[in-house]
């Protein structure tokens, strides 16, 4: 599959060539443009007249150049599946430490973090029930992971640290290696949680939506005040401390900043590099989702980030955007690529009565996905079959995707909650993906001197 698309840098158009299989990148000019989007894909009426005035000499000699790509493997490559193997194996875990949060963020999937349960905190019984079944159940897997997330985590922060300190004995005397990741929104991140995150977990990811303004306006305490101020405050401090360990600023978008490039660039002027920036995904009737008919915004606020992210990242406001972050040298393993974040299959998630589900996004639902629970020691391997199932291979939607092996066929959550159907991908976010696909495309290759 070649998928052919122009990016716009410094007011001029850059013509691409992507071929999907084997992930090479072409920069070439506007007549190998046209005459490769007219063997590929399908000429625009304005690309057809363009394409008509290409002297017959000129589409030869492409024609020629084309070919000897073809015949090297660098373009209209055919695709190779591969086998991907179940072993029953899990190697990733999201702990829900807490049903509660001190905030009542408008779009918040998770009913004011209660995931429409009674508000509930985990035990260290729980929590260690569980990493016992992590560790029972990761096979020959090394290198495990587990993210606390809420709600918010640092309401439980006491039980936190023990899970921790549990895991990590054990896994040293079983010689696993296991690494933490914490969300928070910011709020409880005092001195002492500052020391002990930067010191012990992995990753930590704190929730900040961009301007004051359009965070105050959604990420409110119980009593309607915004948590911009003192969110900022504590994150500038964590940021301060972290030095070059893993965390991000993540955020969300909606329909209230549709300008979401200047909260990104808001997150970067108030000292942070490591920037995540999240469509919301909310069903049509509220007024804070986002539509079809919104999509040309977003795009163009995706191109507008992209030019200001190239200038950024060659001066002191260097930074690594999310959805930006393409290698189309050393990317993700191929399994990786083919199934994602490998929720149900390999990542589970576990909530405060012990109860497991596919991922946090599951819990509290119809419980049709309800797996199983750590402390009486029950697991559907039924259901991790089920999601063993899903890949890019098995979703038809996918297999003429040029993003298929980059969004690895998209959220399994939203597929079900939107289409009732694992499968069934959810549109709207194939087609932000697609867009963010090429702007990361065309990124790469500006970064790295218009090579192939």
């Amino acid at each position: 599959m070649v998928h052919c698309f122009t990016y716009t840098h410094e007011g001029k158009p850059l013509f691409f060539a992507w071929d999907v299989e084997s992930g090479s990148l072409h920069n070439v000019d506007e007549a190998a443009f046209l005459v490769c989007k007219n063997k590929f894909g399908e000429l625009t009426d304005e690309e057809r007249q363009k394409f008509d005035a290409v002297s017959d000499v000129e589409k030869r000699e492409i024609e020629e150049e084309l070919f000897k790509l073809e015949s090297e493997g660098l373009l209209n490559t055919p695709e190779t599946r591969v086998d991907l193997p179940f072993s029953g194996e899990i190697k990733a875990m999201c702990l829900h430490i807490c049903h509660d949060c001190n905030l009542r963020c408008s779009y918040c999937f998770a009913k004011d973090g209660t995931y429409n349960t009674p508000r509930d905190y985990m035990s260290f019984e729980v929590g260690k029930a569980a990493l016992d079944f992590l560790f029972e159940n990761s096979g020959n897997r090394h290198n495990l992971e587990v993210d606390f997330f809420g709600g918010e985590p640092l309401m439980n922060f006491d039980n936190v640290k023990k899970i921790v300190a549990y895991g990590k004995e054990k896994a040293k005397s079983i010689g696993k290696d296991i690494k933490f990741t914490l969300t928070t929104n910011g709020v409880l991140l005092n001195d002492a949680a500052i020391e002990y995150l930067n010191a012990e977990m992995d990753n930590v990811v704190i929730s900040i939506d961009g301007r004051k303004e359009v965070h105050d306006k959604l990420r409110v305490s119980p009593n309607g005040k915004g948590s911009y101020d003192v969110a900022l405050k504590n994150a500038k401090k964590f940021r301060a401390v972290r030095g070059d360990k893993r965390y991000y600023i993540r955020g969300t978008f909606t329909q209230n900043n549709l300008d979401f490039s200047v909260d990104a660039l808001t997150l970067n002027d108030e000292g942070f590099d490591q920037i995540s920036l999240e469509p919301v995904v909310l069903p049509d009737e509220s007024p804070l989702a986002i539509h079809e008919s919104d999509l040309e915004k977003v795009y163009e606020e995706y191109d507008k980030l992209s030019e200001e992210y190239i200038k950024r990242r060659k001066g002191e406001k260097w930074f690594n955007f999310f959805h930006f972050m393409i290698d189309l040298k050393n990317g993700p393993c191929v399994a990786k690529r083919l199934t994602g974040c490998g929720a149900g299959k390999e990542y589970v998630a576990v909530t405060p009565t012990g109860d497991i589900y596919p991922c946090h996004q599951f819990a509290g639902g119809d419980g049709k996905y309800y797996m199983g629970n750590v402390l009486s020691g029950t697991f559907d391997r039924n259901i991790q079959k089920t999601f063993a199932g899903i890949n890019v291979y098995s979703k038809e939607e996918c297999n003429k995707c040029p993003a298929k092996y980059y969004c690895s066929g998209g959220c399994a959550a939203n597929s079900y909650n939107f289409n009732k159907d694992l499968k069934k991908p959810y549109g709207l976010s194939c087609k932000m993906m697609r867009r963010r696909l090429e702007d990361s495309l065309a990124i790469y290759c500006i970064e790295h001197g218009g090579n192939d």
